[in-house]
């Protein structure tokens, strides 16, 4: 009986596991400076810390949204770049494992992964 649990376990993660999400993961750490620093990070409207600061990610088609607030200054609202991972190539003979990457993101990849700003005075009225 646990011989045949064994044989399950590991063919369930076999057949439910993507190469990319296996090893890079469906988060992914992006550097954000700015100039003044101590801006606050948003995350698609959650606070997620000031900057400078590696804020993880979520992988996908298109990147989060992050905005940079900072009393007396502009907020500035912007998309990382996502691209295509290219490990997800080896799923191509497994397609199974390609599904899962593209259900979970894991097929795309954040670049770059540092991004500075340099953020602008609110002007006087």
């Amino acid at each position: 009986m646990k011989r045949i649990f064994n044989i399950a376990a590991v063919s369930a993660t076999l057949l439910l596991s993507g190469c990319a999400t296996i090893f890079t993961g469906t988060k992914q750490t992006v550097q954000i400076n700015s100039n003044p620093p101590a801006a606050t990070i948003e995350v698609d409207g959650v606070k997620a810390g000031v900057t400078p600061m590696a804020v993880p990610l979520k992988k996908g088609f298109t990147g989060q949204t992050i905005s940079l607030k900072l009393d007396g200054y502009e907020t500035k609202t912007f998309q990382p770049v996502t691209t295509f991972n290219a490990v997800s190539v080896v799923n191509l003979l497994f397609i199974p494992g390609f599904i899962v990457d593209i259900a979970t993101g894991a097929m795309m990849k954040y670049d770059p992964t540092v991004y500075e700003f340099t953020l602008e005075q609110k002007k006087a009225n």
